[in-house]
C-alpha cells in the first residue's frame, strides 16, 4: 500500500464535515480536531534529522542526527552527530519517500482554519490549515495527551520570528507537523514540530526540536529545496538531543539532583562512621595520646 493509499483510508476520511473556525487574537483552547494518527509515517526519511533534495548548508550550528542532500552538504564551524549522507542512494531513497509523505498530507481535510499571528493561542490535537501564507509570532501553546497530534498545512510559505511553541499536557513536539506550500523560514525562534517545507528551509538562531524537510514540492526525478542553518539547534526526532538545547532542562535538573543525593549520601556515612568512632572511644584525643 502506498503513502496516498495509506492516508485515504485513515481516521481522516471518518470527517463527516468540515468544521471552519476563525482564530480570534485572544487566548482559547480548542476542542478537537479530526482524528489524527500520531506517528507520521515518512519511510527512510524518517531517519533523517535535516534532509533536502538540494544543498545543505550549516554554519555555526548543531544538529543531533543524520543529515542528507541531493547535492552537498556544506559545514563551517557545524557539529552534525549522525551521518552526513550526500548525493546517495541513502539520501536519495529519503528525498523519495519525503515527496510521497508529502503529498499524501495534502489530501488530509482541515479541521479548523488559523488566520494571524498564533500568539498566546492554544491548541488542542488536530487538523489546522492556513489558507495563504502563515506569519507567525509570541508563543504557540499545544496542550493535548503524549498520543495527541498536531497537523498545520500552510498554503504558502511560513515564516516565524521570534515564535515560540510550546507543549503541554504531555504533547510531543515529534507529534507536530508543519507542512508547508512554499518555503519556511525561522529566525531566532523556540520551534516545536517537523518542517516539510515544499520549497527551501531558512534556520537562524534558536532551536527547533524536530526534523527539518526541503523540496517537497519536487519530484524525485526533479529534485529541489536546500536547507541553511545559521547559529541554530536542531535536535531531530530520530537522534539523540545535543547537549544543551532547551529540551535538556530536565535532565540537567536531574542530575543535579543525582549529584545532590550523592553528596549528601557521602555526608550521612562520613557522620555515622564519626558517631562510631566516639562510641568506641576512637577519638582525636586519644589518638593524639597515642
Amino acid at each position: 500500500m502506498d503513502y496516498r493509499e495509506k492516508y485515504l483510508t485513515s481516521g481522516f476520511l471518518r470527517l463527516t464535515a468540515r468544521l471552519a473556525v476563525i482564530v480570534p487574537f485572544a487566548a482559547l483552547l480548542y476542542g478537537p480536531s479530526p482524528a489524527l494518527a500520531a506517528s507520521l509515517d515518512l519511510g527512510s526519511a524518517d531517519n533523517f534529522s535535516v534532509l533536502a533534495g538540494g544543498a545543505v548548508t550549516c554554519t555555526d550550528s548543531v544538529v543531533a542526527g543524520d543529515v542528507g542532500a541531493g547535492t552537498v552538504v556544506t559545514q563551517t564551524r557545524c557539529t552534525i552527530s549522525g551521518t552526513v549522507h550526500q548525493a546517495d542512494a541513502v539520501a536519495q531513497q529519503a528525498y523519495t519517500d519525503f515527496v510521497s509523505a508529502y503529498q499524501a498530507l495534502a489530501l488530509m481535510p482541515c479541521g479548523t482554519i488559523l488566520t494571524g499571528t498564533l500568539a498566546g493561542i492554544t491548541l488542542a490535537p488536530g487538523v489546522y490549515c492556513f489558507d495563504a501564507a502563515a506569519t507567525l509570532t509570541g508563543t504557540l501553546t499545544l496542550n493535548g495527551p503524549a498520543d495527541g497530534a498536531w497537523l498545520f498545512k500552510i498554503g504558502a510559505a511560513l515564516t516565524g520570528t521570534n515564535f515560540t511553541v510550546v507543549m503541554a499536557g504531555g504533547g510531543q513536539a515529534c507529534n507536530v507537523n508543519w507542512r508547508t506550500g512554499a518555503a519556511a523560514t525561522l529566525t531566532t525562534s523556540n520551534f516545536r514540530g517537523t518542517v516539510l517545507a515544499g520549497a527551501d528551509i531558512t534556520v537562524t538562531g534558536g532551536t527547533l526540536n524536530g526534523d527539518v524537510m526541503a523540496g517537497g514540492a519536487g519530484s524525485p526525478s526533479a529534485p529541489t529545496g536546500a536547507v541553511t542553518l545559521t547559529n541554530a539547534v536542531i535536535a531531530g526526532c530520530a537522534a539523540t538531543t545535543p547537549s544543551k538545547p532547551p529540551s535538556c532542562d530536565q535532565d540537567d535538573e536531574d542530575d543535579d539532583n543525582h549529584h545532590k543525593h550523592h553528596k549528601h549520601h557521602k555526608h550521612h556515612k562520613h557522620h555515622k562512621h564519626q558517631k562510631d568512632h566516639d562510641k568506641n572511644g576512637w577519638h582525636h584525643g586519644d589518638d593524639d595520646k597515642h
